[in-house]
């Protein structure tokens, strides 16, 4: 489809306006934001060069911290150290079975549970805010400029109450919406499955908060979602949770650590414990590369 701008006989036509736009993968348990340059997705880096932002938000005593200095926080001051929040989204206390795992203090207010820090209750619309506003901060800071609209991914699962709070967050923190992408669909576009020949897909998504599973249905280059389910209460943090209440009954009488390892002269055999694990600038992530034969 062609599109004309029209302008009076006498007037030359103006150029077109650049508007900036990014994209946002708001995690549970870390996010990013990335841009389209030259029609390939770039990811937008801190001034330190790290793509990830840990979701993790402190209300500390001289203000509101978000990231890798929030996450540096977390075991001195875990009630004002918010993790995971994405899981309460559109959720009252009665929602939350596993209320008791978080460190927090929890209030019951309409329509969606609140947590209580040095900086007043805090909803998980206000928190998810602070972090979109230091993404959106970093965008504007690589790109120079204002940002003029965001595509936000969110599970495929989450129901009205908890995309409109996802809406909502985003309008705290002067981000204009232009659509919400489902995962699963943000994953079949970042693989290139759009390019890909027509038929049925099935797409797992296993991350920090959720485990679900969409079967899609490519047609003419449209992706149709026929089903899809999961289990909003299984990912990462119930793994690193099932693994720290079942740990090893020697972990106490840990003497020697190398590089995370703790190592247990008393076991009946030699056995290694991993305790710790690289951050997120360590790690080695697999590339997408658009171009591999399928």
């Amino acid at each position: 489809m062609a599109l004309f701008q029209i302008s009076e006989p006498d007037e030359a036509p103006g150029p077109h306006p650049r508007k900036r736009a990014i994209g946002i993968d708001l995690g549970t348990t870390n996010s990013l934001v990335a841009t389209v340059r030259s029609g390939l997705a770039v990811v937008l880096p801190d001034s330190e060069g790290r793509p990830l932002v840990p979701s993790i938000v402190r209300y500390g005593e001289e203000g509101v911290e978000t990231g890798y200095a929030a996450m540096a926080h977390q075991t001195d001051d875990p009630q004002n150290t918010i993790i995971s929040v994405k899981r309460l989204m559109g959720r009252g206390l009665a929602d939350l079975a596993d209320a008791r795992r978080f460190p927090y203090r929890f209030v019951e207010a309409p329509g969606m549970v609140r947590i209580t820090t040095r900086n007043g209750a805090k909803s998980p619309v206000e928190v998810s805010a602070d972090l979109l506003r230091a993404l959106r901060e970093r965008a504007e800071a690589s790109l120079g400029g204002r940002i003029e609209g965001a595509v936000v991914t969110v599970p495929a699962y989450f129901d009205d109450a908890q995309r409109q709070a996802t809406k909502d967050a985003a309008q705290l923190a002067g981000l204009p919406i232009l659509r919400l992408l489902n995962e699963p669909t943000a994953a079949a576009i970042a693989y290139g499955l759009d390019n890909a020949s027509e038929g049925v897909y099935a797409i797992y998504d296993l991350g920090g908060g959720t485990f679900d599973i969409s079967i899609l249905r490519l047609s003419r280059g449209v992706f149709e979602v026929l089903a899809t389910n999961g289990d909003s209460a299984l990912g990462g943090d119930d793994f690193e949770f099932s693994a720290g209440s079942s740990r090893p009954r020697n972990y106490r009488r840990c003497r020697r650590r190398t590089r995370g390892f703790c190592w247990s002269r008393h076991a009946r055999r030699r056995k290694i414990y991993r305790i710790t694990r690289p951050p997120p600038s360590r790690r080695r992530w697999p590339t997408v590369n658009r171009s591999t034969s399928r």
